[in-house]
């Protein structure tokens, strides 16, 4: 297994993607090799701070870097030679098996868009990011990639995130939940009725109804679906809940009262304990990460990858979306 992984998506790049692949190949089975997509003498001069690098660590050379300044529709025309573009090529042109990136959101689902294309049946790929929760966590989608839906969208969602919660997190026979701002089946917008008529008669999800935004931290959910809009305030005030929490618990506390429950509390709302987010719904593995991302949540989106790659996603999501209805 080949993973391409853009080292100049951070916004400390090359360091954090450098540090994270080397922890992520010393952690991995040997089956695994990254490659380091970017300007070679920068990722060389970078390499050359650690010591004892993977010979399983690889670099392929993209002189172009995407900025925040890109438009993302343009950087696939503008910018071939970045690391972007050039990543999601080799996997492509089958020279990886899967994309990591953690540059501009917006570059990469362009690109991973028009270079992957969307699977048959999937109108608009969709990004699935783990929330945490007092149970197991759940996989919120969409997160951002889609502000205008329709009610079969979100039916195309609802598939999509119960094939990578089934095949790559384990989870047999997933529940799927429909944010809303009310349980009762007539309650919400225009979107929300129809969507839940068309998720409550769809074959091959398990739906278990509306659920409101207080519902999700109970945990008991695999899957919440909504659109993109709503679902990318939902994960920002999310994370800068998770920030507040434990910023004061730090603030609160010193060292000597941090037990080994608080330090488990803080890992589950360390956004770099998920690592990246995956776009579901393209004809491969395009994994997207934080723009902060440190080398701990680096090596946990190569593990997403890794993951995404193994249950051979790609082709459970073809299998289990064919035949949503289209319109």
């Amino acid at each position: 297994m080949r993973i391409a992984l853009d080292a100049m998506g951070t916004d400390r790049a090359p360091e954090p993607e450098v540090a994270g692949a080397i922890e992520a190949l010393r952690k991995f089975e040997s089956d695994v090799e990254v490659v380091l997509v970017g300007d070679e003498p920068t990722i060389r001069a970078e390499l050359a701070k650690h010591a004892d690098v993977p010979d399983r660590l690889h670099i392929h050379h993209a002189p172009d870097r995407v900025t925040a300044d890109d438009a993302p529709a343009s950087v696939i025309r503008r910018k071939p030679h970045s690391s972007v573009v050039v990543g999601l090529r080799l996997q492509k042109e089958g020279a990886a098996d899967a994309f990591v990136s953690a540059g501009s959101t917006g570059a990469v689902m362009a690109t991973s868009l028009f270079t992957l294309k969307p699977l048959p049946g999937v109108d608009r790929p969709a990004v699935g990011t783990l929330l945490p929760t007092v149970g197991e966590p759940c996989l919120l989608i969409d997160a951002g990639a889609n502000v205008d839906c329709k009610p079969h969208h979100l039916v195309q969602f609802a598939h999509l995130g119960s094939t990578y919660t089934r095949n790559t997190l384990g989870r047999e026979n997933p529940s799927v939940a429909l944010l809303n701002i009310g349980e009762e089946p007539g309650k919400g917008s225009e979107l929300a009725v129809e969507t839940y008529d068309l998720l409550a008669a769809e074959p091959g999800i398990n739906f278990v109804g509306n659920i409101e935004g207080r519902d999700i931290i109970g945990g008991g959910y695999d899957v919440v679906v909504c659109d993109g809009f709503v679902g990318n305030v939902l994960l920002k005030f999310y994370e800068s809940v998770a920030g507040l929490i434990v910023s004061r618990l730090h603030k609160e506390l010193d060292r000597s009262q941090v037990s080994e429950g608080m330090e488990f509390v803080f890992r589950v709302l360390d956004y770099a304990e998920t690592g990246g987010a995956p776009l579901l719904g393209v004809g491969g593995v395009s994994i997207i990460c934080h723009g902060e991302s440190t080398p701990k949540a680096i090596m946990n989106a190569l593990a997403v990858a890794a993951r995404a790659v193994r249950s051979e996603m790609v082709k459970h999501s073809a299998r289990d979306v064919k035949g949503v209805e289209v319109s």
